[in-house]
């Protein structure tokens, strides 16, 4: 099961996609401090990390029947008013385990809200060196563009080849953690900017 704080239905659902195999990887903290962020400026967040992404099956289009897993991802990016996705930079592009679950929400194709339509995502990479989280970057922003959603002004670029995480999990980096809030916080400003916008559009536009 995804990590789910108790929801009030009158908060923003904020939904983390991210991490990698390894247990409390630099990515996995990253995507849980701009979570935390998110909470903080009053959203309910859902967090899809590594080790729930590690169970999902490759994505096949050919094939309809979903596992538990697969379609708790889809139904609940479905309800979301944003998300948060983190990837680490493998060999300068988005990894393998984060793209399989972003490929997976192609069940979203048909929906009244096609794929990402009307959501910020805010995006976060980790990765040894500068140009792998720059590249990785503008990798996943190119992937919320073809998803229809709006990346954040701001992406939380973490070199890690730097001292950035303590022993506990906290960002010691101060630049990086600017990046990581500031992240968290413009999903759900702009989750509530979107939803104040529609209840004052005219019905039919």
């Amino acid at each position: 099961m995804a990590e789910l704080n108790p929801e009030n239905p009158d908060k923003p659902l904020v939904v983390g996609i991210g991490g990698t195999t390894r247990a409390q990887s630099s990515t996995d903290r990253a995507l849980r401090l701009a979570l935390r962020a998110a909470e903080a400026a009053g959203a309910n967040i859902v967090c899809f990390s590594g080790a729930f992404l590690s169970r999902l099956p490759h994505f096949a289009p050919e094939h309809q029947s979903r596992t538990d897993e697969q379609r708790e991802l889809v139904e609940t990016v479905r309800r979301a008013d944003g998300l948060i996705v983190a990837s680490p930079g493998y060999h300068g592009g988005v990894s393998g385990l984060v793209k399989n679950a972003l490929d997976l929400l192609e069940d979203l194709r048909a929906d009244e809200r096609t794929y990402l339509d009307g959501r910020a995502v805010g995006l976060v990479v980790t990765a040894a060196g500068w140009q792998a989280s720059v590249t990785t970057l503008e990798a996943l922003r190119s992937i919320v563009h073809a998803l229809r959603g709006w990346p954040t002004p701001i992406g939380a670029s973490l070199n890690t080849s730097e001292p950035v995480f303590d022993a506990y999990g906290n960002c010691t980096d101060a630049k990086a953690a600017n990046a990581l809030d500031a992240v968290g916080r413009q999903v759900v400003e702009f989750a509530a900017h979107h939803s104040a916008t529609s209840k004052r559009r005219p019905p039919g536009r």
